[in-house]
Formats: structure tokens, C-alpha cells, sequence
């Protein structure tokens, strides 16, 4: 299924390197496709929110749910600065899967975040940005439940 989504060239790494999209999100029931970009107030709003309750999940070991950051930013400084903020992979900068991904997924605005089936593809949620928002690691939690279904 990631191989569908991403094909096999490399993503960017937290660590700064890059990994196969399969190596990246091999052990995630969950994946969140993450369009957003700096210059957008809403996702400046909604990143910070996202990002803490990625972390506290991974800090506490629970490695179900990954992510990937889909830019929309016009410059390169523009993205490295906002990508600084994000603990999660991302597609690199101007990469061509950004649009075969945004038009697949029907993106006609950010911040939007699709959450699907890591195993399987299957879109869990259009736009989790209003549902992480108000529930938090409720969200997430039911998102994972629905994957192991």
C-alpha cells in the first residue's frame, strides 16, 4: 500500500537522511497524509496541536500512527523553517508526488490531513485536522480502531 502512495524513492528523515517510504512507516497501523504549509495561519495553529500529540504517543512508545508532511510552501527556506517544527517525515522539497497525491486525495486546501489504513490504503478520515483538533488522542485512538478492523 505505501509503495502505491509514495513508490519506493526516498522521504526525508527526521534524522536528516533519507528512507524508503516502506522502512519509514512498516510498523504504523495508522498514516497521516499531512498537506500544510507555513505561510498558512490555520496550519500554523493546527501544527503545534498535531505535532505534541505525535510526540507524546511515540515518547511513550506507541509507534501506530505515523505521519508524512506534504508541503505546500513556495520556498525552499520556507519549508526547512516550517519542517524544523514537525517531528514526523516528510515528501522533500518541489517533490513530484505532491501533486499525484493532492489530486488524489482531492486537497483543495491546507491545512488537510487524510488518515489512512497503513496496511490497506483505505481512507479512515478526508480531513482530520477539525476531529484531532477538538478530540486529541481520542482521535487517534479511534482511527487505530478502525484500521484493526
Amino acid at each position: 500500500m505505501v509503495e502505491e502512495l509514495f513508490g519506493t524513492d526516498g522521504i526525508t528523515s527526521k534524522s536528516g537522511g533519507t528512507v524508503t517510504p516502506k522502512e519509514a512507516f512498516e510498523t504504523a497501523k495508522i498514516l497521516g497524509i499531512y498537506f500544510s504549509m507555513h505561510t498558512c495561519p490555520p496550519c500554523r495553529q493546527f501544527t503545534p496541536i498535531f505535532a505534541e500529540l505525535y510526540k507524546e504517543m511515540h515518547d511513550s512508545g506507541n509507534a501506530d500512527l505515523a505521519v508524512i508532511f506534504c508541503s505546500g510552501d513556495k520556498t525552499e527556506d520556507l519549508y526547512n523553517e516550517y519542517y524544523e517544527e514537525q517531528p514526523w517525515h516528510a515528501l522533500p522539497f518541489k517533490d513530484p508526488r505532491l501533486a499525484q497525491l493532492a489530486k488524489k486525495f482531492e486537497v483543495r486546501g491546507v491545512p488537510r490531513l487524510i488518515v489512512v489504513n497503513a496496511k490497506t490504503g483505505e481512507v479512515i478520515d478526508q480531513n482530520g485536522v477539525q476531529k484531532v483538533t477538538m478530540e486529541g488522542p481520542g482521535a487517534i485512538e479511534e482511527y487505530i480502531a478502525k484500521a484493526a478492523k
